[in-house]
């Protein structure tokens, strides 16, 4: 990846989207303990990511300073993601992260908020964002091929499967080495 040019000049992208359901925006201090209590220690949510469920709130809160400093830097942009009614109380998150006109995109989503649309309502209003920017042309996202439901979720989202990663990533709830992806893309 470092023969791609960063996001040097990289339009800043808002620190708030709202869609019907949903409050993205940008992490707050105050966001690590509830993170942690709606997913960071759950082994099922975190099976096909690239980090342990947290074993203590510090993880959490260390990861959501990080998130943090990302937005100061601009050099990706995390988002909390939060029904409307409770803007307060993290399910998820969503992070973009720009490299030159391509944006690298991820997500998780808090256990009990499966199979309700959610993640696809955010993942499409974030993608369709990222697209409007005039320099960014391509929106991707890899998954383990085991991740169907992920899958589907790109699926949905308009999302084409352009190929299968050998030996990609590792995904340290599943194993040392590295797994093979698929990698799917939107593009304009």
């Amino acid at each position: 990846m470092s023969e791609m040019p960063g996001n040097q000049g990289h339009t800043m992208l808002p620190s708030r989207i709202e869609t019907e359901r949903l409050v993205l925006r940008e992490p707050r201090p105050t966001d690590g303990p509830r993170l942690y209590q709606a997913y960071t220690t759950d082994a099922e949510v975190t099976c096909y990511l690239v980090w342990r469920p947290h074993q203590a709130l510090a993880e959490t809160q260390q990861f959501v300073d990080a998130c943090i400093k990302g937005w100061q830097a601009r050099t990706h942009f995390p988002y909390v993601l939060a029904l409307q009614r409770a803007e307060h109380e993290p399910i998820g998150m969503l992070d973009a992260r720009p490299r030159g006109h391509i944006v690298d995109v991820g997500y998780v989503l808090a256990s009990r908020y499966w199979q309700r649309g959610l993640m696809s309502e955010a993942l499409t209003a974030l993608t369709e964002l990222c697209l409007a920017l005039p320099e960014t042309y391509r929106v991707q996202a890899t998954c383990d091929v085991d991740n169907l439901a992920s899958a589907r979720l790109l699926e949905k989202c308009g999302f084409h499967q352009e190929g299968h990663l050998e030996r990609y990533v590792v995904h340290p709830n599943l194993g040392a080495e590295p797994r093979a992806c698929f990698i799917y893309a939107r593009c304009r």
